[in-house]
């Protein structure tokens, strides 16, 4: 293999079912892509590192079916962070610019982010992401970009995403260990938002909720800023079991039935119509309706977007969320949640699939591949706002605070 490639990017998204490795190549007309490699996730559990040499192992595996589509190591990689672990903040600070009126500068601006993310922290807690959602100007607020304006006094209100330390350190490590230097880490669903999210919808409000193996990872986006991060403990493995104990299936069988058969919404189900399920043990294949499936995954399912509603609710930013919910991630893909989010929420869902990426195979364009496209994009745009100065300290700040447009 050739050295390493500083035009290519690679994104990892360590998940509890998956692990999927995406690589890019940075060119005049954007990101193409190059190779991806996905293994079966080991030493996972709910969203974090149970046995970090079995997950190790499964980051290596992914990582070499990459290398060999790429012809290029893989050697750096942006990661992606989720799990019940990840806990958002909101904050307010600011700074005086003196007793008469000046232009606000970058340092300025540094300085109103820094006062406002000076909260106490428990020990165990780090920082991921400072997210502006607007500055103040002599009580002026709504504003998106301060720098070059003038005034007395700047403050910044600045939503904080937080992980817990060691569960963050526990991927870097599991990443290291695997032979990836790790550039960048980022909540997953602040990823998932650039692949899968459109600006009118940032604007006037939406929640993503990306659905994974072991929990569901919530980020609402109003007035184009983040207002709010959160996880709900309940994800596509919870279906899954669900399934595997009221049909009496392995959980093997459960997972394909579920991913073939599975509906949240029974009534959408035909009366008539019948599946194949493979029994526990040596006993035969039964034909049960299917309708019994869909009655094992409705009230999952139900659960769920009662937990999301009430979670949104009580951070108050339900009502936040005009354009309603998209849902991404493998779990999005069962069929008839979006008629059950409508039901519970009372809000307009749709299945959000991935934004096209150059040379990209059409088995990668769906919505388990979502974060790792959004990691591609997030570095991408990071590393632009690093290199390109033309681009103006605007851009550099986005880039610096993970500030989506």
């Amino acid at each position: 293999m050739s050295r390493d490639n500083p035009n290519l990017l690679t994104a990892i998204d360590v998940g509890s079912a998956k692990t999927c490795v995406l690589v890019a190549e940075m060119t005049h007309e954007g990101l193409r892509y190059r190779g991806h490699g996905i293994a079966d996730s080991r030493g996972m559990r709910k969203g974090v590192i149970a046995d970090l040499e079995k997950a190790v192992g499964g980051v290596q595996k992914a990582v070499e079916e990459a290398e060999k589509l790429t012809q290029e190591p893989v050697e750096r990689a942006v990661a992606g962070i989720a799990g019940p672990h990840v806990r958002g903040v909101n904050s307010q600070g600011g700074i005086s610019l003196g007793s008469r009126t000046r232009e606000i500068g970058r340092e300025d601006v540094r300085q109103a982010v820094e006062k406002a993310r000076s909260i106490a922290l428990p020990a165990d807690r780090q920082a991921l992401h400072l997210l502006p959602q607007e500055y103040i100007v002599d009580e002026q607020s709504g504003i998106q970009d301060p720098l070059g304006m003038t005034g007395k006094t700047l403050e910044v209100r600045l939503h904080i995403t937080t992980t817990s330390a060691s569960a963050t350190q526990n991927v870097i490590s599991v990443l290291n260990k695997a032979g990836i230097q790790v550039e960048d880490t980022v909540f997953e669903p602040l990823a998932a938002a650039d692949a899968v999210l459109r600006a009118d919808e940032r604007e006037l409000g939406v929640c993503l909720a990306d659905i994974g193996a072991g929990s569901t990872d919530l980020i609402v986006f109003h007035e184009g800023a983040v207002q709010h991060t959160g996880v709900i403990p309940v994800g596509g493995d919870h279906f899954t079991n669900d399934a595997a104990v009221g049909l009496l299936t392995p959980l093997a069988a459960a997972e394909r039935i579920k991913r073939q058969f599975g509906c949240g919404v029974v009534t959408q189900i035909p009366e008539a119509n019948e599946i194949e399920v493979p029994s526990v043990g040596d006993k035969p294949s039964r034909l049960l309706p299917q309708r019994q499936l869909g009655e094992i995954l409705e009230p999952r399912a139900r659960e769920l977007f009662e937990l999301m509603r009430d979670h949104l609710r009580q951070a108050g930013v339900l009502e936040l969320c005009g354009t309603g919910v998209v849902l991404t991630g493998g779990g999005a893909r069962l069929s008839g949640l979006p008629d059950l989010v409508d039901q519970v929420l009372h809000k307009h869902a749709r299945v959000g699939g991935p934004a096209a990426l150059a040379k990209l195979p059409v088995d990668l364009a769906i919505p388990e591949s979502a974060v790792a496209l959004g990691l591609l994009l997030y570095s991408y745009r990071s590393r632009m706002g690093r290199v390109s100065p033309e681009q103006g300290l605007t851009a550099k700040l986005k880039a610096l605070f993970a500030w989506k447009e």
